[in-house]
């Protein structure tokens, strides 16, 4: 059963969202824990500054022996001053009393003594203000400026409670701000660590995964000496070998289906040298001279023919080794390989562009190309006088986001038989007495580029394509 394909979470799911969340979370929890002594500290210097003025209005009650003497305007604007509705000055066991024109009796009266000013007293006061009934009238009580005196304020708890809220706002506008930008400014920093490097090692397994024969998906390491640095390096080795392992596994898969027919094969060619080397050895004649040759190509086929079958069960299947390479001088190589160049009655076109530069293996794609145009020259020199003109050219072309480099002759074409064959190993020949292993590799390793190798559909001859996707160019 085809397993089901992994997706990448999506940036508002994976670990990103959740770094920031998390951040701004921890933050503002740790502003939540200085907010509360912050606040009762705000809610004290508020209380301190309402009893100081009260301190100043003791002083004048303690130098005024009447204090009903005193102008109610003078009274009025110590009141005004600490915003209070009475201040109460006791000195010595005696009490001194200002208080407006027209004296509140309050309902409900709640007491803040600034004697206690323990940090649990503070917090639990700062939280009452803030949630309680605003309609309350507050008693403050705090010592005055001489011994034994006491000053007590009456006002209402409203202000306090509009400046502590107002606070607060500031407060939350100021932890969210310093939350946001921590915030980014980790996550930018974590992105860059771990966040990415986490992303593209995601990226590259789930590619692979989808096709681990091709070498392009195989990771490649940065220079990183972290722990992610060695996770990507462990991981290409791994891809790498897994690579090296299905390729192998390919190909001991064709040379187990194929052990029937090489051994019929070669039995049958084994077979006919012998019979030919006892007729040689009867002989005494000059027989002997057309016999040997004969015999020679027999044995040479046969040896021929084993020496294709163990080359493929020895290939290696090393994963190619990127670097820029100009094609227009690959092709030139590989058709020197082949014959072509300067071939007497072939001619031979390289139209690749001298500009076109791939990231690729020059020695595998070289094998390639190699094992195309000598197909091609072999298909050509078979025909004989049957082709006019006979000539091999190599093209290439980009289109959209692929580049195609195509091999074509005007020779006979291939066979039904060896198109419906064409890239399977011990199968796909087009050549009687061929093993058909060259275009299986050829194949293999065009895939391992990342690319595609098919026959292309023409009026005349044969036409092999090797596509590759555009990301391989290597640009001026």
């Amino acid at each position: 059963m085809k397993a089901e394909r992994s997706v990448l979470p999506s940036r508002f799911s994976g670990l990103s969202i959740k770094l920031i969340a998390t951040i701004i979370g921890v933050i503002l929890l740790v502003e939540i824990v200085v907010y509360l002594p912050t606040l009762a500290a705000f809610r004290a210097n508020w209380l301190d500054d309402r009893l100081r003025v009260g301190v100043v209005a003791a002083r004048v009650l303690d130098a005024v022996p009447d204090v009903m003497a005193l102008p109610r305007e003078l009274t009025d604007r110590l009141l005004t001053s600490a915003g209070a509705n009475a201040i109460v000055y006791r000195r010595q066991g005696q009490s001194q009393l200002i208080e407006l024109a027209s004296p509140i009796r309050p309902d409900l009266v709640v007491t803040a003594d600034m004697r206690q000013a323990d940090l649990m007293t503070l917090i639990s006061g700062a939280l009452d203000t803030l949630f309680a009934d605003p309609d309350r009238t507050l008693r403050i009580v705090g010592e005055g400026d001489l011994d034994d005196s006491l000053v007590e304020l009456l006002m209402s708890e409203r202000p306090l409670r509009q400046d502590m809220l107002a606070y607060s706002r500031q407060i939350g506008i100021v932890s969210l701000s310093i939350a946001a930008i921590t915030a980014v400014a980790l996550y930018f920093m974590a992105s860059y660590l771990f966040i990415y490097p986490v992303r593209r090692l995601t990226q590259n397994m789930l590619a692979f995964r989808q096709e681990p024969e091709n070498a392009s998906r195989i990771i490649v390491p940065s220079f990183r000496r972290d722990e992610i640095g060695t996770v990507e390096r462990e991981l290409a080795a791994m891809e790498s070998d897994l690579f090296s392992m299905l390729r192998q596994r390919r190909h001991l898969a064709d040379l187990g289906l194929a052990v029937a027919k090489i051994n019929h094969d070669l039995r049958n060619t084994l077979t006919s040298a012998q019979l030919l080397s006892d007729q040689v050895a009867t002989l005494d004649d000059p027989k002997v001279q057309r016999l040997a040759p004969r015999l020679v190509t027999t044995l040479d086929k046969a040896i021929g023919f084993a020496q294709s079958v163990l080359d493929y069960g020895r290939e290696t299947a090393a994963p190619p080794v990127m670097a820029p390479t100009v094609i227009a001088t690959l092709v030139a190589d590989a058709a020197f390989e082949a014959r072509l160049a300067g071939h007497p009655d072939i001619g031979f076109t390289n139209a690749t562009p001298q500009e076109l530069v791939l990231n690729v293996d020059a020695g595998q794609l070289g094998r390639v190309l190699l094992n195309l145009l000598k197909n091609a020259r072999e298909a050509l020199e078979a025909a004989g006088s049957a082709i006019a003109a006979p000539e091999v050219s190599v093209t290439a072309t980009q289109d959209g986001d692929t580049v195609t480099i195509a091999v074509a002759d005007n020779g006979p074409g291939l066979a039904p038989r060896a198109r419906a064959n064409l890239f399977v190993a011990f199968e796909g020949s087009a050549r009687a007495g061929g093993t058909g292993l060259g275009l299986a590799i050829a194949r293999e390793i065009t895939e391992a580029h990342g690319g595609r190798l098919v026959l292309a559909d023409q009026p005349q001859g044969t036409r092999f394509e090797l596509i590759f996707p555009a990301s391989l160019l290597v640009r001026p």
